[in-house]
């Protein structure tokens, strides 16, 4: 009798490689210690919040130090879409205010280095199913869901009704800001002297 032949095995990939890699992507493990800190204004994390099924997005940009939030909905998960409200809230900030943006691997994020280019900012990138790398974005996520909880129509969503969420959220006193507001923090040149330190 012939010796039978096995069948070759197909390699399973793990869970945290499904995701590809971004091209071009700097890990947060290379992101200045300065970040990781929180003592300066201008370090954000940035991230979508997602509507019922096909009725859009919000994209989020939180500054790190400050917990001082923008928003901007948009209609599809497209690099396109995501860079295009990014650049339309950040542009108006000083340089001084836009230093780092940290992101996760989603595929939205892709053509991050086009936001690099135009604002002159470092992008970084958290470790894949890590969302505690990007912890002030996430708890800021779970604000915005108190108005807007998960599979909410986001199509019914206002630009003006958005705007009074963020509104809401940044004029809330905070206890790590010593109870003043985000948009209070926000506003200060630098944080030396603010929040009690």
């Amino acid at each position: 009798m012939l010796p039978k032949r096995h069948k070759k095995r197909k390699k399973q990939r793990k869970y945290g490689d499904l995701r590809g890699k971004i091209k071009g992507r700097v890990s947060i493990h290379e992101r200045p210690v300065i970040v990781e800190k929180r003592t300066r204004i201008g370090d954000w994390e940035g991230d979508l919040v997602e509507g019922k099924k096909g009725s859009g997005y919000i994209v989020t940009h939180v500054d790190r130090a400050t917990k001082y939030l923008m928003a901007q909905k948009i209609e599809s998960k497209t690099a396109d879409a995501f860079n295009k409200a990014t650049l339309s809230m950040f542009m108006p900030l000083t340089p001084s205010k836009r230093l780092t943006l940290t992101l996760d691997n989603g595929k939205e994020f892709s053509l991050f280095s086009k936001i690099e280019d135009r604002l002159k900012i470092d992008i970084y990138f958290a470790d894949p199913y890590c969302s505690w790398q990007r912890g002030t974005n996430e708890n800021t996520n779970g604000l915005i869901r108190r108005y807007f909880p998960k599979k909410t129509d986001f199509s019914t969503i206002t630009d003006i009704e958005l705007q009074k969420v963020v509104y809401k959220i940044n004029n809330r006193p905070r206890k790590s800001l010593d109870y003043q507001t985000p948009k209070e923090a926000f506003s200060l040149d630098n944080l030396s002297g603010a929040l009690g330190t």
